[in-house]
């Protein structure tokens, strides 16, 4: 039934179904969230063991989601929107069915009971998994489940935002590289129908209310100054966290690094209450310029009692929430970089405002600090995430602060140029950057991407044994249709191989069949294609040999076949006609 509907048509109406469900998915999410969190809250009021369960409960959350990934869906599903684009590059789109609702109830865990992560990359995953199965169950091209994948991201950052615009700019900048404007539609379906559900459950408010200020032009210095602080900051963010969690994985044992994880998270969440859960409490005090009160006593809160000594504690925790972000995930826990991100940028933006009027002390001049909370959430989302336009447009619909856009545009393009100086590629896409799995605006790039080597290899070649007589070479060439002749050891490894051009002269010496071997005509290849290469790797050795076709072996040089620059450029054609097409 489905197939008899034009694919176009089909699309826009699965963008709209796709989005409810990514909406309510985002939904399900922030009540299960709220609701263990509750729950947890209640557990640990009061002291004594009440006490000690607070900071113990974050290490639990990380245990169960690790037990759950380990021994229900045996599978690996932290870093959300890294794994969404991977499918998209490396698995035909293709998402796993139990990603629909795995990464909820992991992340609702994590986070309910005080993981120091973000909840919307689970969301973005999830939304993913909704709008790419929806495709496969429907049949539909991989462009278009492509596309629709991008619309479950869309509908979820919408839904769990109340932010149409940010969740379709978010899965431009981010997820989908290569993408018309015609098929933008079902994007802007998607998102909308996401918000209106959201929105008809949840109510329309937005989720970060704040008290702000009017934009006066004589701050723009300080914004330009808060850019590149910001863009310092989320270099300090990327390249940490990254690094960390190296340091980390080299804990094999799992058991062991959830232990270690569990009990610095602990201490840390100890030191500093603000790194406990994802921090939004904290967040909404900034922004509404309230007087700072911890939901725990800290022993560090005796220090708090000059005035430099509230930025500098601010400061460290800036410094320190990649550390419980990254012990968080690297522990089992399931979350995201995205909410820290908004945590951070806040921060960023307090104290450089704090520390600035407490420098102009006594002058005319004060700066408004929960504009610059605002506007620090953006520069940061820039920077970390490189996405200039879904931090502008983000920041300006979850807070409501659209008089802010002078500031937020300043500071956001900085905060951008300013990493990208040091850093070419985001926190979700560094990693696939190194192993060739990223697609990005470059078409030529992104098709190379596409393009599996696997599904390149041409084995209808006549391999000859390297021992084998002129006579014996003969009779292969005589029944195959190539003009080129693996040559093969007993252990079925490449050693080389033979041209048809170089033996013609030789074929009709019939004296010499039995005292010439194939190896008095061999060549070496000028290179070899390992299995599961990268495409733009193959290109760039076909490049530098100027050869058209090269031997494909495994690790062991064990030989698979051949694969050819003309159906390169075949299968490159096709490629580029799929991504391009309307």
């Amino acid at each position: 039934m489905l197939r008899k509907i034009p694919e176009r048509n089909l699309l826009l109406v699965l963008s709209l179904i796709v989005g409810v469900f990514s909406g309510l998915a985002a939904i399900l999410l922030k009540i299960l969230i709220r609701l263990i969190g509750n729950m947890a809250a209640d557990l640990t009021a009061g002291g004594g063991f009440a006490y000690v369960l607070y900071f113990a409960l974050p290490g639990a959350g990380m245990l169960l989601s690790l037990l759950i990934c380990r021994f229900l869906i045996r599978d690996n599903i932290g870093h959300g929107v890294t794994k969404v684009l991977q499918a998209v590059s490396k698995n035909d789109s293709r998402i796993k069915p139990h990603n629909t609702w795995s990464s909820i109830v992991t992340s609702a865990l994590t986070i309910g009971l005080g993981g120091s992560v973000g909840a919307e990359a689970p969301i973005v995953y999830t939304g993913a998994a909704i709008g790419s199965n929806f495709a496969r169950v429907a049949g539909l091209s991989y462009r278009s489940m492509t596309i629709l994948l991008g619309c479950g991201a869309a509908g979820a950052i919408a839904g769990i935002f109340n932010a149409p615009l940010a969740g379709v700019l978010f899965t431009l900048e981010i997820l989908l590289f290569n993408i018309s404007m015609t098929s933008m539609m079902p994007l802007l379906v998607s998102s909308v129908s996401a918000t209106v559900v959201s929105s008809l459950i949840l109510g329309r408010s937005t989720p970060f209310s704040c008290t702000l200020s009017p934009f006066m032009m004589q701050n723009i210095p300080f914004y330009i100054i808060l850019g590149l602080f910001c863009g310092a900051c989320s270099l300090y963010f990327t390249r940490m966290t990254l690094s960390l969690e190296d340091r980390l994985g080299v804990v094999r044992n799992p058991y062991l690094r959830w232990a270690v994880c569990a009990v610095s998270l602990g201490l840390l969440i100890f030191l500093f209450p603000p790194l406990h859960g994802e921090g939004y409490g904290s967040l909404g005090m900034l922004l509404n310029g309230s007087e700072i009160v911890f939901n725990r006593p800290t022993p560090l809160s005796s220090l708090l009692t000059t005035p430099w000594s509230v930025p500098l504690f601010f400061l460290l925790i800036l410094v320190l929430k990649v550390f419980s972000m990254t012990f968080t995930n690297a522990g089992g826990g399931v979350g995201g970089t995205f909410g820290p991100t908004l945590f951070v940028g806040a921060i960023a933006g307090f104290v450089l405002a704090r520390s600035m009027n407490l420098l102009l002390q006594g002058s005319s001049l004060s700066l408004p600090e929960q504009n610059f909370v605002l506007v620090g959430m953006a520069g940061l989302m820039a920077g970390v995430m490189q996405a200039p336009m879904t931090a502008i447009f983000l920041i300006a619909e979850i807070t409501g602060g659209y008089d802010l856009f002078i500031p937020l545009i300043i500071t956001a393009t900085i905060s951008f140029g300013t990493i990208r100086i040091f850093e070419k590629y985001s926190i979700y896409t560094k990693r696939l950057a190194a192993s060739g799995e990223l697609l990005t605006h470059d078409s030529d790039h992104s098709v190379l991407t596409l393009l599996k080597t696997s599904e390149l290899i041409e084995n209808d070649f006549s391999p000859v044994n390297i021992d084998d007589d002129l006579g014996t070479l003969v009779d292969v060439v005589a029944g195959s249709g190539r003009n080129i002749f693996p040559v093969l050891d007993s252990r079925k490894r490449f050693q080389g191989y033979v041209s048809l051009e170089n033996i013609r002269r030789d074929m009709f010496r019939t004296d010499e069949y039995k005292t010439l071997h194939v190896f008095n005509f061999m060549f070496s290849a000028p290179e070899y294609v390992y299995e599961g290469e990268s495409m733009e790797s193959v290109m760039d050795k076909f490049e530098r040999t100027g050869a058209w076709n090269l031997p494909v072996v495994k690790a062991d040089r064990t030989y698979l076949g051949f694969v050819s620059k003309s159906k390169i450029f075949s299968a490159y054609r096709n490629q580029l006609k799929v991504l391009s097409q309307d």
